[in-house]
């Protein structure tokens, strides 16, 4: 007898584009990096710490960042690195995995490439997921995003790098494991 698939549940199964494994595993937390196709240009990474140092820290962009957050996912913890981003998040049902990562990718490929008057890809085309199996991992994995902009010397304390969870004010980041 073969199992239906549910039209609305994703599968909990291994899956490749011919590049790395990724697993669906339904409403657990992931641990997500995805990278820039190529290195930026040096003279747009020196705008962009100029700006950095300008910015108003008063202008927040987090009802933005909550926008799916609690309909197709948890957002637990995230990073926007020069050259990749981290994200822990649980996918929510009916929601898969790689489709949040795939409108994630294709929604800020669009607008970086239009506020940058470009064209092409952005994003290398595949990303690492990791399944969080417990609570010290979870927290290990919390800290390590939210910690990264630390350890590529980007700023002295997490906190201070405004393109992270945690420079914002947010809920609790329990999770039921």
């Amino acid at each position: 007898m073969v199992e239906k698939k549910h039209p609305l549940r994703p599968q909990l199964e291994w899956h490749s584009r011919g590049y790395l494994p990724h697993w669906e595993a339904g409403e657990h937390p992931q641990s997500i990096t995805f990278r820039l196709a190529d290195s930026l240009p040096s003279e747009l990474l020196s705008r962009w710490a100029r700006d950095l140092k300008e910015s108003d820290p008063e202008l927040d962009s987090t009802e933005q960042r909550r926008r799916y957050d609690g309909v197709r996912y948890r957002l637990h913890a995230w990073s926007i690195m020069p050259n990749h981003v981290h994200v822990l998040a649980t996918p929510l049902v009916p929601h898969a995995l790689s489709a949040i990562i795939h409108s994630w990718k294709s929604f800020t490929a669009l607008q970086i490439n239009r506020a940058l008057g470009r064209q092409g890809m952005l994003w290398f085309p595949e990303y690492f997921d990791r399944r969080i199996r417990d609570k010290g991992r979870f927290q290990r994995a919390l800290y390590y995003i939210e910690t990264n902009a630390v350890s590529a010397g980007l700023c002295a304390r997490a906190e201070d790098w405004p393109h992270s969870s945690a420079a914002c004010i947010r809920g609790s980041n329990e999770v039921e494991l």
